[in-house]
């Protein structure tokens, strides 16, 4: 018997660590081109190991900016949940590896027993009777039992794990990534909304004496009362603009509170200088966004643990071996404890195996192969998402740096059309319809300048979520600030 006991463990010593999983490769996807179509000046990249990583944020030269982006990681609750998420996952990679090896245990009692003495009667005296017999008997038993990894169940199960843990591992950066880029775009709002306040500011006060001008004419009798109801609708119209500017700025300083995990009630985002620096555009190959974004990478350890998944289940079809053991002693004293005399020892094996089951470890082995191509599906499809989202951006930035010096020119234009105008109308050459009509055209394109900057900035940030958060090259400022 002892020799069949060690016949089956060192069979199962040398079986151990098969798989029935198929070998993994990553999934063939989307060749990718040899250029983005969306900007000629997309240049080849140098070696990963060169490219800034990392605090991309900093590349737009703001320090109010830096320090909100640094809180991200530590106080943003949705990134704070994907920690978690991913710490849960490493502890089931180690709680799987832990059950490729033997499960020891030990056990150790004391036990005092006696016996009473009957009385004449026949019955126990309890309590009160006297004690004939008392005994110590001292116990310590030591097992063991392991279930050999022979087709590699375990194995597999762990793989799939670790597989899971570092898509947990994406998640987690990918959702940094998205509450950082959010946070940034909403302060690049924030800050266009303080530069058109403070325009806007400056253009009420114009407003303003432009009303006490032709307050002053109508008292002249040189204008109609006309041009007195205009000029207060002019004004009127921009301090109600400039109301709805700062129910603008209360909303995205509440939502960047909430991605830095503050409370919107006591956060507080003082007005700053504007800042309109724009980072260029980075040099980067089509093939690299696979290695940079953290939605792929997820996509593709998901497919890995997928086909780990159909190891597990094509195991099933085969028997499993568990081998255990024991060794224990019984004695009276302490010192007798351990002695051959004493000690008691077991040693085996067991089998078990599933005969018929009617289909359902072939219809789970199907659901496992299901889930897999499901998996691949989701890889490629996330590779292709990516080429689009990369395209759409450098489309926008492409389109908003060519809009630039349009909106400038026209801002210029403007600013000496409404000085002219505002000449002549004080000179009475014009009535104040052409002022007001010179205002409205000025004030639009010194908005439409800010709002192209603001584009500038925010589709620079979604270009960097694009290609996974990674840029590099230098920093340009907006052609208006040079």
């Amino acid at each position: 018997m002892m020799k069949r006991t060690l016949f089956a463990l060192t069979t199962a010593l040398a079986l151990s660590g098969c798989s029935m999983a198929p070998k993994y490769h990553v999934p063939a996807s989307v060749a990718p081109a040899a250029a983005f179509k969306g900007d000629a000046g997309w240049t080849p990249a140098m070696p990963a190991d060169d490219v800034a990583k990392g605090q991309w944020w900093k590349l737009f030269g703001d320090p109010v900016l830096d320090a909100l982006e640094e809180k991200v990681e530590v106080t943003n609750q949705n990134v704070a949940y994907y920690r978690a998420a991913y710490a849960q996952a490493e502890a089931v990679v180690r709680a799987n590896r832990a059950a490729l090896f033997p499960t020891i245990s030990a056990s150790a009692s004391d036990t005092r027993s006696g016996t009473f003495a009957a009385n004449s009667t026949g019955t126990t005296t309890g309590s009160g009777g006297s004690v004939t017999r008392t005994g110590t008997t001292i116990s310590a038993t030591g097992s063991a039992s392991w279930t050999p990894d022979i087709w590699g169940k375990l194995a597999d199960t762990t793989r799939q794990s670790k597989a899971q843990a570092q898509a947990s591992a994406a998640t987690l950066a990918n959702a940094t990534l998205s509450a950082r880029g959010t946070l940034a775009t909403n302060y690049f709002q924030l800050r266009g909304i303080d530069a058109q306040k403070a325009m806007l500011t400056d253009s009420v006060a114009a407003y303003r004496r432009s009303l006490e001008v032709t307050r002053n004419k109508l008292s002249a009798g040189t204008i109609s009362e006309a041009d007195v109801q205009s000029a207060q609708a002019t004004l009127s119209n921009a301090e109600a603009n400039l109301r709805d500017l700062e129910r603008q700025r209360a909303s995205y300083e509440n939502a960047i509170a909430v991605l830095v995990g503050e409370n919107p009630s006591t956060f507080r985002l003082a007005p700053a200088a504007w800042n309109p620096a724009l980072p260029s555009v980075p040099g980067v190959m089509p093939g690299d966004i696979l290695q940079r974004r953290p939605d792929i990478a997820n996509a593709e350890r998901s497919v890995a643990a997928a086909n780990s998944a159909i190891g597990i289940q094509r195991s099933a079809f085969f028997p499993s071996i568990t081998l255990s053991g024991s060794v224990g002693s019984n004695s009276t004293t302490m010192t007798n404890l351990f002695s051959a005399a004493t000690s008691l020892w077991s040693l085996g094996a067991s089998a078990a195996e599933t005969l018929i089951d009617f289909g359902a470890r072939s219809a789970k082995v199907a659901q496992a192969r299901a889930a897999y191509n499901a998996a691949v599906a989701t890889y490629r499809q996330s590779v292709l998402n990516a080429f689009q989202e990369v395209e759409t951006n450098l489309s926008s930035v492409s389109a908003y740096r060519a809009e630039a010096p349009h909106y400038a020119a026209a801002n210029a234009a403007a600013a000496r059309a409404e000085t002219i105008i505002r000449n002549q109308y004080q000179a009475g050459t014009v009535d104040f319809t052409s002022v007001s009509s010179a205002q409205s055209t000025a004030y639009s394109a010194r908005v439409n300048l800010i709002q192209n900057t603001v584009n500038q900035q925010t589709a620079a940030v979604a270009l960097i979520q694009a290609i996974g958060g990674e840029w590099r090259d230098g920093v340009e400022l907006h052609p208006a600030v040079k």
